[in-house]
């Protein structure tokens, strides 16, 4: 009889190390997967291109159900669990049925985060996580008033989306600058100048009060300074937060996520986490590159081969209405920091490489990214640039231009 495999959750993290396990060996669990979500696993972060109408949801499935079959994997989808024991090594669901395991993954994924604004429990007001957000708000057609608060990557692909439908879509920050985790403020205002030039309605350093309802339904935000803006539905687009609740529940140490080893072990024997639901030596993680190196170290160890989990600088590249942005890297300014900057607001282009000594730590580039994996393998490596300092900026291909008489001493 083959061990008992239980996994919670079907995202993306969970069917990475799904696809591992069995790539390995695929008779060494005996496995079941439960899922809040009615669902397997899908792309989540093509979810915007659903949404805008360029792709179809059945195009972003990554397991469907014949891939399940095909494996022999039990699936409980639509079915939450209601408890673990850790001691007595079972879990039971939501029908009361109780299920041996023999070693556990909880790959229960992050819950959006909904301010407690006055008013935000009435209808219209959502977030926008699985599909049927994404269906809700593929419902807004021509002419429909959407507002959306946050100004991060999903808060953009979601004005972006319903923007594409037609619909008159405001975007609400609180910040200063768009996107201010992964751009300065010169490349997020460039991000806000596109986004207005194509229909939408930008506010930074907006404070949201209060929404105001109708009749149980949503009729418009109230900001701060007092500004009404009128909306069919209020997307909050704010961030995130681990799903936590059923290992705390369970006495699983948890943080603000549940908080793993470097073998990707809980604190209970024999149950593992991934995903945007752990704590790492107390980094979260929300993008979707560490949760798949997490995923292949879990497949390991369930394996019980010798893996470790090593966070590595991650990239944002990334195109929203189609502004290429890239940034990578710490590219706050400083005292011991030099900064290097190409601006062409005519092309609207611009590019800022932060220095710190003889190596680049951070950068950020709005336009031209095609260089932004070199450039991004020059901040991992911790490479000296110092005989190609004057021409970086321009990238990999003026390294290989023979240096001018002004720049002699400096290899190009």
């Amino acid at each position: 009889m083959r061990p008992r495999l239980i996994v919670v959750g079907a995202g993306m993290a969970a069917g990475r190390a799904l696809e591992r396990l069995i790539e390995a060996d695929p008779h060494a669990y005996d496995i079941t997967v439960f899922n809040a979500e009615p669902r397997g696993s899908y792309n989540r972060i093509m979810l915007s291109p659903v949404l805008a109408g360029e792709k179809r949801f059945a195009e972003i499935v990554t397991h469907d159900a014949a891939w399940y079959a095909r494996h022999g994997i039990t699936c409980r989808f639509g079915e939450r669990l209601a408890s673990i024991d850790p001691a007595a090594k079972i879990v039971t669901a939501q029908d009361g049925e109780v299920l041996p395991y023999d070693k556990l993954l909880l790959a229960t994924g992050s819950a959006p985060v909904i301010i407690p604004l006055p008013g935000h429990e009435v209808d219209g007001v959502i977030a926008y996580r699985d599909l049927e957000d994404t269906e809700r708000m593929m419902a807004m057609g021509p002419g429909r008033r959407v507002v959306v608060i946050g100004g991060g990557l999903l808060g953009l692909e979601a004005a972006a989306g319903m923007a594409a439908r037609g619909a008159e879509v405001t975007v609400v920050h609180l910040m200063g600058h768009l996107m201010e985790r992964q751009l300065d403020a010169t490349a997020g205002g460039m991000l806000a100048e596109s986004l207005r030039g194509r229909g939408i309605t930008v506010l930074c350093g907006a404070n949201s009060r209060e929404i105001a309802g109708e009749a149980g339904k949503v009729r418009a935000l109230l900001l701060d300074d007092g500004t009404e803006l009128p909306c069919d539905l209020l997307v909050m687009a704010v961030g995130i937060r681990p799903n936590t609740a059923l290992a705390a529940a369970a006495g699983i140490e948890t943080g603000r996520g549940i908080i793993v080893d470097d073998h990707m072990r809980s604190s209970a024997p024999d149950i593992l986490a991934i995903g945007e639901c752990v704590e790492h030596r107390g980094a979260l993680f929300g993008l979707v590159a560490p949760c798949f190196d997490q995923a292949e170290v879990a497949a390991q160890t369930l394996l019980g081969a010798e893996a470790v989990f090593t966070p590595r600088d991650v990239a944002t590249q990334l195109k929203v209405t189609g502004c290429a942005l890239f940034s990578a890297g710490d590219f706050a300014a400083g005292e011991e920091r030099d900064e290097i900057v190409l601006h062409d607001p005519l092309r609207e282009s611009y590019r800022r490489l932060v220095l710190e000594g003889d190596r680049l730590i951070g950068a950020v580039f709005y336009g031209d990214t095609r260089d932004s994996a070199w450039f991004l393998d020059l901040i991992r490596s911790g490479a000296d640039i110092s005989a190609i300092r004057e021409t970086l900026i321009f990238g990999p291909v003026a390294q290989t231009v023979p240096a001018r008489p002004a720049l002699q001493g400096v290899a190009a």
